[in-house]
This record gives structure tokens, C-alpha cells and sequence, in this order.
């Protein structure tokens, strides 16, 4: 964790079940930005519940299930700072400074906002403001770059229109006229978006309501073929890539790609003109079985021990330090205390 490299941020939602989406678009990234980057990557818990959780219990345990999965999946915790979002009382703290500097036209902006308010009866005022909570996510670690899904590069824009605000306010009480780092997102070329295995049209989400569509990270392998045998594809026989016309192949062709680590053109060009869908599924459920089993297999091992325990300590205790010293400054700046 050099203090030379730029610094990077991110985390997934404890919410439903890691899928294969999540694999590709999230996790194998930061797998990847972990050694080039000065990385924290946290489980946003307290984003978990500006949605409804009815049972406190199993929040708790998806939060362990989703550290260890990291821990399963490759993460090297001498090359990043992992920890959990609440046990760093700065985060909301600093979010209700930037609240009071976030203008409410903004937030209506807000596409996801738009997408899951639609799906309850009655919203808390906490998935209207979750973007201000991420943006003070991103702003104390000074976070250079944040990994995120095409959907969420609409808030750490909105973060950066936040620093932006901020530093033509406060930025002359500070060295250099910048209390914050402008953070830019960083999307995946490939894998960024895995689609639904039933409906090819939407994301693969790990709240889905029918399971069939989602590949959970830690499905065994008999699970793993019948889903992908079982992926909505279309009648015309015919294996070429177009996300439009072939939404469905176009799929298990990206998550091929993602999970293979080639070249999405030379993955089209090894497929192009095929003609049995089957093969082509077979293709998938190999690799996906390939890169699944050795993650199941030390999950099911560091559930056994308290190393993650450890870990997050270790995460906690450094992202406190840090996160706490740019909420006192931030704090004095605005005009809070004696």
C-alpha cells in the first residue's frame, strides 16, 4: 500500500447473493486494480438498508458471507485496506456535511432512485440521499478512481459535481485550494454488464426474483449446468454476436469472454457462425464451473476460522485513521466545534 499510487474505492451491497455478474464486473476487476492501486474496498452495509431487510440476523450474516467471499475469490489483504462501512462512524458523518450540499433537483436525477422506488410502496428517505452516502464513501479516502457498473457511473458523477461545489467553497482554507479529489469511474470493458440468463434484456441482479437467472457464486456445479442449459437464447439456430437481435447469446458470449480473460473479438470470432447452441453452452459451463469451484472450496475453508475476523480488524482500524482525520478537517472547515 504505497503512498506513490493513486487510490482507488470500492465495495458491493450486502444484499441477496454474489453472482457471477458481480464476479466479472466487480470483484475480478479489483482483483486485477489491487496491486496497481492503493486500494479500499469495503461492504457497504449501511447502503444495504435504504431497501427494506426485515430480519437484522440475516443482514449480519450476508455481511460475513460477502467478506469471505472476497477473501475466497483472491483478495490480498496486504495490498488493500478491506473493512466494513459502518464500523467507521466518519462515513455518515461526513454524509450529512455533503447532504446539506447537495441540491434536491440532483437527486431526483437519479436513475437507480427512479428504478427502486418504483418497486415499494413506501420508501425511507435514505434511498433518496443513498448517492450523498456514496459520494462521502469515495471523498474521505481521497479516492482517485472507483470501480463501478455502467448503472452507478451516474453517482460518483454526481461525487464529482459534490467535490466540485465543495472546493469552490472551502477549497482556499486548504493547501493547494482542494479540500477533495475529484474521483473519475472506472468501468470494465468486458463483463462490466451480465445479463439475466431468463431475460437477457436486464442485468443479472443478486436479488432476482427468479433464481434460474442468476449464477450465485457459490452454486455447486450440477446447479451451474442446469442454469446455463437451461438460458433463454432464441429460435433462429444461429451463433453470431449482436446484443440487440441476440441478447441471449450475445450473453453467455460476454460472460465467456469475462471469465476466460480474452479478448471479446476473439471469442466472437471462435463462436461466430456455430450452429448448435449447445456447444456453445458447454463452452460456458466449463469455464464457469472452472473459476467457481476453487472460490467454493476456500470459502467453505475460511468460514472454519475467524481470518476474516482479523482482516477486517486490521481494515477498520487503518480506514479509522484515515477516514476520521479528513472528517475533522472537513468539519473545522465548515465550522463545526469550539
Amino acid at each position: 500500500m504505497s503512498g506513490n499510487k493513486k487510490r482507488l474505492l470500492s465495495g458491493l451491497q450486502p444484499s441477496g447473493e454474489l453472482t457471477i455478474g458481480n464476479y466479472c464486473g466487480g470483484i475480478n476487476q479489483f482483483l486485477q486494480y489491487q496491486e496497481q492501486y492503493d486500494s479500499f474496498l469495503f461492504v457497504p452495509d449501511m447502503h444495504a438498508i435504504t431497501v427494506p431487510q426485515n430480519d437484522p440476523i440475516k443482514v449480519k450474516e450476508r455481511i460475513r458471507r460477502f467478506a469471505n467471499l472476497y477473501l475466497a475469490c483472491g483478495l490480498n489483504p496486504d495490498r488493500c485496506t478491506f473493512f466494513i462501512q459502518s464500523e467507521v462512524p466518519a462515513h455518515n458523518q461526513l454524509a450529512w456535511i455533503l447532504e446539506c450540499h447537495t441540491y434536491m433537483g440532483e437527486l431526483s436525477r437519479m436513475t437507480q432512485f427512479k428504478d427502486k422506488s418504483s418497486k415499494y410502496n413506501n420508501i425511507g428517505c435514505g434511498l433518496f440521499t443513498y448517492p450523498v452516502l456514496m459520494a462521502a464513501d469515495i471523498i474521505l479516502y481521497d479516492a482517485n478512481v472507483v470501480p463501478v457498473g455502467a448503472d452507478q457511473k451516474q453517482h460518483v458523477e454526481l461525487a464529482r459535481d459534490i467535490v466540485k461545489r465543495m472546493n469552490g467553497k472551502y477549497g482556499s482554507s486548504c493547501p493547494g485550494g482542494q479540500l477533495f479529489v475529484e474521483p473519475t469511474p472506472l468501468i470494465a470493458k468486458v463483463g462490466a454488464r451480465i445479463k439475466d440468463l431468463q431475460d437477457p434484456l436486464k442485468k443479472m441482479s443478486k436479488s432476482a426474483e427468479n433464481p434460474m437467472g442468476s449464477i450465485y457464486l457459490l452454486d455447486d456445479d450440477a446447479t451451474i449446468k442446469k442454469k446455463i442449459n437451461r438460458a433463454v437464447t432464441d429460435n433462429d439456430g444461429k451463433i453470431w454476436f449482436d446484443e440487440e437481435a441476440k441478447p441471449g447469446i450475445s450473453n453467455l458470449i460476454t460472460l465467456y469472454a469475462a471469465l476466460s480473460k480474452t479478448p471479446i473479438e476473439d471469442v466472437i470470432n471462435r463462436f461466430n457462425g456455430m450452429e448448435r447452441y449447445g456447444d456453445l453452452k458447454k463452452e460456458v459451463i466449463d469455464v464457469v464451473q472452472s473459476v467457481l469451484q476453487p472460490v467454493r472450496d476456500e470459502y467453505y475453508r475460511l468460514e472454519k476460522s475467524d481470518y476474516v475476523d482479523k482482516v477486517l480488524d486490521r481494515g477498520r482500524d487503518r480506514a479509522k485513521e484515515i477516514a476520521s482525520k479528513k472528517y475533522e478537517l472537513i468539519s473545522s472547515i465548515v465550522g463545526f466545534g469550539r
